[in-house]
């Protein structure tokens, strides 16, 4: 009988995170890489807008036979600029920003406790308690790193996990909702570059709309109530700025003082030294002039079905140490009873012998009322210390009944 070999799928195709992968997963893209389109729409309708604007000026010098090469050329530098708009954004958004890979299994520590949980013919592996942060030494600081349970990691340095698209992400800077991807340490600079470029687009667009009006004969308040398309532009443009202006003097902020959004916000280096930070030449090289780390993912490589049913199985044990290992051993006998449809409860119940559970609770008793004859009258603080040792006992004696009734049930289950 042939064993059927296990079918293989391309890493891409059966990818734990919520990205979303075009090109046969040569591209990716973030879970919401629909606002991409939303973002393209409010570059390119302005700058069109403008541009038609423009042509229905240069109508005016060509039927006179004047000059209009001056507008063309800013047709031509409004064109480009949009382009390269529309390219770094396209570029950020769907490149890998920095993906650390998950492990198949939690790592192995010094400071690992094994539990006992149930066996692996249920899909489980011992559940293994990791402490949850680890002191790293980064440039003569200590660093605390912490342990992500999704990708079974110690988060290396500037690491932070995007809830997302449920990826831990290198130097993770923030997820941007109008690119639709995180912004990380390989698509950084493109980010910025994309924010830069709209910056100077809306001045640019901005400043050359107040140029018509101003230039338009009549008054100017007469030119701003006849030309609606200019009144729209400086508005737009105006609004925009406040955005993207004020996004890229941040960025430019950050990048002086070699940190990321994530960390200005949860760290605050202003109370407290940064490690990162080399000088404000050195952290521009880091960030323009540097060489972009190659991605730790390959997307097309194949992988073998069993391997990422393991990896399934690993996620799913490493989270179920939630449960505690009572609630699986009842579990487990649940789903014993379940297969046995012929074996019922009280069937279970009538094979017990509680013989010795009768004895022992007999013993009990009369040692109780001989130790009780033998004392005679106490004294009221003798009589509720030996109550409260009663107490204990019959606790004890309770404990051990139930015990030897759950050893019978499963012998019972098992038979």
């Amino acid at each position: 009988m042939d064993v059927a070999k296990p079918e293989t799928k391309r890493l891409y195709q059966v990818w734990r995170g919520n990205n979303k992968f075009l090109f046969g997963g040569r591209l990716i893209f973030g879970p919401d890489v629909a606002s991409l389109f939303l973002s393209s729409f409010l570059i390119v309708s302005p700058a069109v807008a403008f541009c038609v604007k423009i042509l229905s000026i240069i109508r005016h010098p060509l039927s006179e036979n004047k000059d209009a090469v001056p507008w063309y050329s800013v047709i031509i530098v409004t064109i480009v600029l949009t382009m390269l708009d529309v390219f770094f954004l396209f570029i950020t958004s769907s490149r890998d920003p920095g993906i650390v890979p998950r492990n198949k299994k939690p790592p192995e520590c010094d400071e690992t406790i094994e539990i006992d949980t149930p066996s692996v013919e249920y899909g489980r592996t011992p559940h293994l308690k990791l402490p949850r942060t680890k002191d790293v030494l980064v440039n003569g600081h200590t660093i605390k790193v912490k342990f992500c349970d999704t990708c079974l990691l110690y988060r290396p340095p500037r690491v932070s996990h995007c809830s997302i698209c449920n990826n831990c992400v290198q130097k993770f800077d923030h997820h941007c909702p109008w690119i639709g991807q995180c912004i990380g340490i390989r698509n950084y600079r493109f980010f910025y570059m994309f924010i830069t470029t709209s910056t100077i687009l809306c001045i640019y667009v901005f400043a050359l709309s107040w140029y018509n009006i101003f230039h338009r004969q009549g008054s100017v308040w007469k030119a701003i109530t006849s030309d609606y398309v200019s009144d729209v532009l400086i508005l737009y443009c105006f609004i925009a700025f406040w955005f993207v202006g004020g996004l890229t003097f941040f960025h430019f902020y950050l990048i002086c003082t070699n940190q990321t959004t994530y960390e200005n916000f949860r760290y605050r280096y202003s109370r407290k030294e940064n490690p990162y930070n080399k000088g404000m030449i050195k952290n521009f090289k880091e960030v323009f002039l540097s060489e972009i780390p190659p991605s730790q993912n390959n997307f097309r490589a194949i992988v073998e079905e069993d391997e990422v049913t393991v990896t399934e199985l690993s996620d799913h044990s490493f989270m179920d140490g939630i449960t505690s290992s009572k609630e699986k051993t009842y579990i487990e006998m649940g789903n014993k009873f379940g297969e046995n449809s012929s074996l019922t409860l009280p069937d279970i119940l009538r094979s017990l012998e509680f013989d010795d559970i009768d004895e022992n609770t007999k013993d009990r008793e009369a040692s109780e009322r001989s130790y009780s004859d033998q004392l005679g009258p106490l004294e009221p603080d003798l009589k509720e210390t030996i109550s409260s040792l009663k107490v204990e006992i019959d606790a004890n004696a309770d404990e051990k009944c139930d015990g030897m009734i759950s050893e019978q049930t499963k012998a019972s289950a098992q038979a």
